[in-house]
């Protein structure tokens, strides 16, 4: 009996305790250097009192995803693609928390330097997606019954619009206790599911992520003690967008990841409307979540609203997979 013996389970549990050893481990740490989160002073007034509260908790998501997946990387090969797009997302999301919160840059990366990193993460899987695996580009339609949608010429200017729409989704969704890790880890059963069943290879990832989520949330539930900051938000999304292509379902991310969508939308709605009117808004606040909790929602309402909605998008999304 082997590692691969536990291709499901193992990679879950081992994630889950790499995480929950750790997260006691680097808060303190964190709190020491005095590794706080900005609060923005335009938000939330009831968001002040999150001001100093640790950062960067994201690099035990990372490292609890990478130490699990490394394990089964021999004989689930098809891991690696995705655990690149993890990490190089993560790095990404680390100097940018690192400028903000070490070098007391508010705004961290300059949009043009997250932006090049970005397409540049994404141009590398994009090549090795095309070049070395059997994924091609070809994509499943929801509800079609198994149909897929092939469109080469179309293929890469979408490619490239979904993986940075994905992960500044999920960038846009971390604002909350419990909100980023909450949603992304019913997306990552969602995957695992999906992995199982269709023997893709690619369960040992999609399980560490959801075990590194678990234990994550112990620390980052309402009222959190750590924040994961862009360092675990752009590696979620990462990984999201990355395994949707990898299992040929991106257009099930329309499903899934709507939440992810709808904060980036609301966002862009925004900020376009407010240049068009000279200064009207929309929402009270974006992204979205922020408007909810301006009409009076509770910040554990939003999560938890939030949270039931992904729960019923992902069954819906395996009824759409036949």
């Amino acid at each position: 009996m082997n590692f691969t013996d536990f291709g499901v389970v193992l990679p879950v549990i081992i994630s889950f305790a790499v995480c929950v050893v750790l997260c006691p481990l680097l808060i303190p740490f964190l709190r020491k250097l005095k590794f706080g989160q900005y609060v923005r002073q335009d938000g939330p007034e009831s968001h002040l009192k999150k001001s100093g509260t640790p950062t960067m908790g994201g690099i035990v998501i990372v490292l609890s995803i990478s130490i699990s997946s490394i394990l089964f990387i021999k004989d689930y090969m098809d891991i690696v693609p995705v655990l690149f797009v993890t990490i190089g997302f993560g790095i990404i999301g680390f100097m940018d928390d690192y400028i903000k919160v070490v070098m007391k840059r508010s705004m961290g990366l300059r949009a043009w330097q997250k932006l090049l990193g970005q397409i540049l993460v994404t141009a590398i899987f994009g090549y090795y997606l095309i070049n070395f695996t059997h994924v091609g580009t070809k994509m499943l339609i929801p509800f079609s019954g198994g149909l897929y949608l092939d469109m080469p010429y179309l293929f890469l200017p979408m490619f490239f619009i979904v993986i940075l729409g994905t992960v500044n989704g999920s960038n846009f969704t971390d604002g909350l206790d419990g909100l980023e890790s909450s949603v992304t880890v019913l997306i990552a059963t969602f995957f695992t599911v999906v992995a199982i069943g269709t023997k893709s290879g690619l369960s040992p990832i999609t399980g560490a992520v959801a075990g590194s989520l678990l234990a994550f949330l112990l620390y980052n539930v309402y009222p959190a003690k750590v924040f994961m900051g862009d360092t675990g938000s752009l590696a979620l999304g990462g990984f999201v967008a990355a395994t949707a292509y990898m299992l040929q379902m991106p257009l099930f991310l329309l499903i899934v990841a709507l939440v992810y969508l709808v904060e980036v939308m609301s966002v862009i709605l925004q900020v376009g409307y407010y240049k068009l009117t000279g200064g009207k808004r929309i929402f009270k606040m974006a992204p979205i979540h922020h408007h909810f909790e301006l009409m009076g929602w509770s910040e554990t309402r939003v999560v938890a609203v939030f949270s039931i909605i992904t729960a019923i998008l992902c069954l819906v999304a395996l009824m759409g997979i036949n």
